[in-house]
């Protein structure tokens, strides 16, 4: 049977088929970030202070945790481990805040260089080294624009590109794994790192029946 005929009976009837519709060749009319919302991709950061907020809160928590360190932190080293694996807590808080500045200069588009890192020798060294590299990071950070967030800068190798807001993620997450490794070496001592949020997990199982209540209420 011929394309665009069908059978009715015992005669033939014409059906009648779509139309292709032409490609669009003409540009789209440019808007700031549109490859964004096609692509469902929007930032996760829309303006450097917002950020700058949020950080404040990360390195609060840094403050927090190395506080609660006891002395023999710094004097105690993993049993086993090559490399970043084998680091004492002195150089976990040295890179923490190296790192800082490292991204920093990623984010100013001045290349992937790590600084030299703080003098985190002893325990009364750990808070001023992360309050200097905090105050460094937003002295570099607070006047740039915010356009910066959707720039995209080099990466380390290759020939890809990385939005700013991107690399502020990456501090951001790398800062808490670095901590997370400190006080993964504060537990296994039996030094009793911090709740990360004032609350244990055995304490929001105390909580969580009177929370059931509270929604069976809700919903009756």
């Amino acid at each position: 049977m011929r394309r665009g005929l069908r059978t009715q009976g015992s005669s033939l009837r014409r059906v009648r088929l779509p139309r292709a519709r032409p490609r669009r060749t003409r540009p789209r009319p440019h808007a700031p970030h549109h490859h964004l919302r096609r692509h469902g991709r929007h930032p996760m950061i829309d303006s450097i202070a917002n950020f700058l907020r949020y950080f404040d809160g990360v390195h609060r928590r840094a403050l927090r945790d190395v506080a609660a360190l006891p002395p023999e932190a710094a004097t105690w080293n993993p049993p086993a481990g090559e490399g970043e694996a084998a680091w004492d807590i002195p150089e976990v808080i040295a890179h923490i805040c190296r790192s800082r500045g490292f991204f920093v200069g990623v984010y100013h588009d001045e290349g992937w260089i790590m600084p030299p890192p703080p003098d985190t020798s002893s325990p009364e060294l750990w808070a001023p080294a992360l309050e200097e590299s905090a105050a460094a990071l937003q002295a570099r950070l607070q006047d740039t624009p915010d356009e910066w967030l959707q720039r995209r800068v080099p990466l380390i190798e290759g020939d890809g590109t990385l939005a700013g807001w991107r690399v502020l993620m990456m501090l951001v997450e790398h800062e808490v794994h670095h901590r997370s490794q400190f006080d993964t070496y504060a537990g296994l001592n039996g030094w009793s790192p911090p709740d990360i949020f004032g609350m244990s997990f055995e304490g929001l199982a105390d909580r969580e029946a009177a929370q059931r209540e509270r929604l069976a209420r809700r919903d009756a």
